[in-house]
């Protein structure tokens, strides 16, 4: 798959998941996205889609890496709908 096309799948994947947080941006923690099992299906490296898609402002979350148990509570938002 090609990378624009895996970050238009983890755009849905993160208005499935997420809800609106005090800005009123959709927005979901990270741990929910790595444990879900449809997401884990869909992306072979999700930490690489995520880092793309914060690369093209898409996504936000504090960092640069999210790694699996040490950042499930970091909230990756999404900047535009």
């Amino acid at each position: 798959m090609n990378v624009d096309h895996e970050v238009s799948l983890l755009v849905e994947e993160i208005k499935r998941l997420g809800s609106p947080n005090a800005e009123g941006k959709t927005s979901v923690k990270f741990g929910v996205l790595f444990e879900d099992t449809r997401c884990a299906n869909i992306f072979e490296a999700l930490v690489g889609t995520l880092r793309a898609a914060k690369k093209r402002k898409i996504i936000t979350f504090q960092g640069e890496l999210l790694l699996q148990g040490v950042h499930d509570n970091v909230e990756v938002v999404l900047l535009a709908e």
